[in-house]
């Protein structure tokens, strides 16, 4: 048991310590290529968040094919990162080419993060042929139990920095911000923006 528990304990460390280094990164990237402040800080959430909505659907979903090339996207994006602060890239002259990728991303990302959670197991089921009714002496089909949604995973980080802006912006206006407002402000899915809303 012991053994056992010092080999899961292990994988952890280490997933956490790759985790951490990629993150650091992916920010660097951003705040290179002129996403400055926690905007440099939302690049790299996004990405994966990304990542776990395309291997969730893989896991989980129908359409393997969608999962597999949001999946392939993400991972290019924290790998190409990680890649150009090994000092294959001059982070102090950044060239066009890659801060045109970073500034388009968030419009990549809301794209696939929207098709992964609105891409339903309903879509699957209106492409087949309908099936014949039943007669009258036919028993009635058997009704599937209702799903409830997955919760979306929200980072820490990326919580606190969502509280320090809802009370900026209640000390300016005096009332609670709503979760439209916050979605604007931080520039993210409604998904997202409505499970930070929850936690606040």
């Amino acid at each position: 048991m012991r053994a056992h528990l010092a080999r899961v304990d292990a994988v952890l460390v280490q997933a956490l310590i790759a985790a951490a280094l990629s993150f650091a990164h992916l920010h660097d990237v951003a705040s290179a290529a002129g996403q400055a402040g926690w905007k440099a800080w939302a690049y790299p959430v996004s990405v994966d968040l990304l990542l776990v909505a395309a291997w969730r659907r893989l896991r989980f979903g129908d359409a393997k094919a969608s999962g597999w090339c949001w999946f392939v996207i993400a991972l290019a994006a924290s790998l190409g990162a990680n890649v150009a602060t090994a000092g294959l890239l001059n982070l102090h002259q950044v060239p066009a080419w890659l801060r045109i990728l970073v500034a388009g991303w968030p419009a990549v990302a809301f794209l696939g993060g929207t098709l992964l959670a609105h891409t339903t197991h309903e879509t699957a089921e209106e492409s087949t042929p309908a099936a014949p009714e039943p007669t009258a002496t036919a028993p009635e089909p058997e009704q599937r139990p209702a799903v409830a949604p997955r919760p979306v995973p929200v980072p820490a980080a990326l919580v606190a920095h969502a509280r320090k802006v809802a009370d900026e912006h209640h000390a300016r206006t005096g009332s609670a911000i709503d979760t439209s407002t916050l979605r604007a402000r931080l520039g993210i899915p409604a998904p997202l923006a409505e499970a930070i809303a929850a936690q606040l």
